[in-house]
Formats: C-alpha cells, structure tokens, sequence
C-alpha cells in the first residue's frame, strides 16, 4: 500500500469513530439532576402590633385644662405627642395623629382613625387640673357589656368592648415604665369612663399627667420627654402580648 493510501484509510477511521461516538451521545440517556432537596418559601409573617394612632386631645375652640400664666392643656398635650411620637418612632413603631394643629376633631373622627387601622394600639394624651404634680395616670376602660345591633353587628358606642383585656395589660406596661420614672405614680393602671376610649376597636390608653396648676411651664415640659419614653418602652413591653382579634385562635 502506498503512503497516500495509507494516509486516506487512517483518516477514514478517524471519522467514523468520531461519527459513532456522536451517535451514541444523542441516543444514550440524559443525564439526571442529583435530588437536591426542596427548600420552601418562608413564611407569611403576621404584621402584629406596628402602629400607634396618638390622640392629643381637646384642640379648637376647646382648650381643656387652664392654669397659671395662660397654659392650656390642648397645647401641652401637642408638645408631649411630639416627645411620644418621637420615642414611639425610634422603637420602630409607625405612628399617626389625630390632630397636629389647633383642631378639635370630633370623638368620632378620632377613635375612626383608629378604627381604620389594622394591628394598631390607640393612646390619648391629657394634662389634668388636679392631682400631685410630677406624677402620670395611665386609664382604661371598666368592663363593659358588648352589646350588638340586630344583625349581629358592635354597637359603635361598645367598640372598646372586646379589647378591655389588653387595653388594661397596655395600661400596666405602660404605667410601670412611669411609676419608675415619677414618683407618687401609680404602680397600675387606673379605671374610668374616658369618653374618648369607649368608641375605639383597638387597644386603647388614656395617659395624664398632673397637672396645669403648677405655678412653671417648664415643671411639665421637663416631664414630657420621659413620658414619651416610657410609652414607647411600655408598648415594646405590650407588643409581644398583642394578637389580633380576626386572627385563627387568637383572642383579644
């Protein structure tokens, strides 16, 4: 056989080995993923407590509380919502008000943006014109019957009905941050029928500081910051304790 010969055949078979490797990759089976396990999606996270509606109250035509030198309590009650707000925001806590300005929202609009809220607490602030000055009062609700409409539907005026048990475990968190802070305060929440509180379906407080009859502004002033705190501190305290209402198991 000649060299060129020789050359052609070795090619020739060079070919076809490559050609009948190719077959029998496109015929042979696919190869099979390893069983690499299931990884399922995270869970949907319950939003739970995460907003506070703050209710300064009184505003407009209604100063509220007076004392000396021409204090009103609709204007303290701004300032000390300032020093919650601002406490209550740096804990992670979104917040919302009822008034801003010199305004007199009616109860309705009030406890309404509560209302309008879901996993929301709801507090009103107030200074009053008696009581040991440099002390705080937390309030809630006393049992109420919860009385429905026909239909089946909650009487706006028992709206705080279903919510007194945890209105009253915020209180106590609350007003163990103050009693610490403010001596002569009480060690627990207080009772009483506070109008703003009874139309309110959320969690709801009234915190009052003693008082306007003291004879310097700044006695109250220097206070507000240290009750702003001590919300914020005691509704952290709370949040763990918050389920809400609608949700599977869960009881107010």
């Amino acid at each position: 056989m000649s060299v060129v010969a020789a050359v052609l055949a070795s090619l020739l078979s060079t070919v076809a080995q490559q050609q009948a490797t190719s077959t029998a990759q496109q015929t042979a089976a696919p190869i099979q993923a390893p069983p690499y396990p299931t990884v399922a999606p995270p869970a949907v996270q319950r939003t739970g407590l995460n907003t506070v509606v703050l209710d300064p109250a009184h505003g407009g035509t209604d100063p509220g509380a007076r004392g000396a030198q021409g204090v009103r309590e609709s204007d303290l009650v701004l300032d000390l919502t300032f020093q919650a707000r601002r406490a209550l925001e740096a804990q992670g806590f979104q917040v919302l008000q009822t008034r801003s300005g010199n305004e007199n929202p009616s109860f309705d609009d009030r406890s309404t943006l509560a209302n309008a809220q879901r996993g929301a607490v709801f507090v009103t602030l107030h200074v009053s014109s008696t009581g040991l000055p440099g002390t705080v009062r937390v309030y809630a609700l006393p049992d109420m019957p919860s009385r429905a409409s026909v239909g089946g539907i909650l009487s706006w005026d028992f709206a705080q009905a279903s919510y007194v048990t945890l209105s009253r475990k915020f209180g106590d968190a609350v007003q163990g941050q103050l009693a610490q802070r403010f001596k002569g305060s009480p060690s627990s929440v207080l009772t009483a029928n506070v109008r703003q509180l009874r139309t309110t379906a959320a969690p709801a407080i009234a915190v009052e500081i003693s008082s306007v009859s003291v004879q310097n502004r700044a006695d109250l002033d220097k206070m507000m910051p240290g009750v702003g705190d001590a919300i914020a501190r005691g509704l952290a305290a709370f949040r763990p304790s918050y389920v809400l209402p609608n949700e599977a198991g869960g009881q107010p």
